[in-house]
């Protein structure tokens, strides 16, 4: 006796939603019955957004991040941003937590990535071209290199560093240290020293 299953429909369905990051074939058959207990409308909107976001949102030409066409991003068109500063990032998502805190007015540079040898990632594969030529139109500017504290982005801001010191800029990186609200207990070693060494007098 052949045991039951869901529709070939289904299935399918489901198949594509486990390839979704995060999502677990469980998670991926909640959200199908989900979609399929609504009805259509919710279906057909989820689809129409989906189609419009692949086919209209691209890269913005200048920086980076998600913009649509060939329009900039509306970092990068607004003349009240502060040009002398430039905050580079590794990924466009993580342009947001710098926004959201309200605490840079400047511009930004999404790098793509960051330098990984062992995965294939070089300087030839990241936006440092383009990094470099928005340097150079812009004397005198501060390069702020806010990357991951790994191993990987430890590396990508030294090489970045050594690339921008030929050039007419300042560079800095962000603070690293102790989070807001956490204890001494919590913190491990290395956080700890990074809190010690980047020390603001009070």
């Amino acid at each position: 006796m052949k045991a039951q299953d869901y529709p070939p429909a289904m299935r399918e369905l489901i198949d594509c939603l486990c390839r979704l990051p995060g999502t677990g074939r469980r998670s991926a058959e909640r959200l199908t019955l989900w979609l399929l207990q609504h009805g259509k409308t919710d279906a057909q909107n989820l689809s129409a957004a989906l189609i419009r976001a692949v086919e209209q949102i691209t890269a913005c030409p200048r920086c980076g991040f998600y913009s649509t066409g060939e329009e900039l991003c509306p970092a990068c068109a607004d003349p009240t941003r502060d040009a002398s500063l430039l905050c580079v990032v590794e990924q466009p998502t993580d342009v947001l937590p710098i926004e959201r805190s309200g605490s840079f007015h400047g511009l930004y540079h999404c790098l793509g990535g960051k330098l990984s040898p062992l995965d294939g990632v070089m300087p030839e594969q990241l936006s440092i071209p383009k990094l470099m030529e928005r340097v150079k139109e812009q004397p005198g500017c501060e390069v702020i290199l806010a990357l991951g504290s790994d191993v990987e982005g430890d590396a990508t801001a030294l090489y970045l560093a050594e690339q921008l010191e030929k050039l007419p800029c300042t560079i800095s990186r962000l603070a690293q240290g102790m989070p807001a609200g956490a204890g001494l207990s919590q913190a491990d070693s290395i956080t700890l020293l990074r809190a010690i060494q980047g020390r603001t007098r009070i």
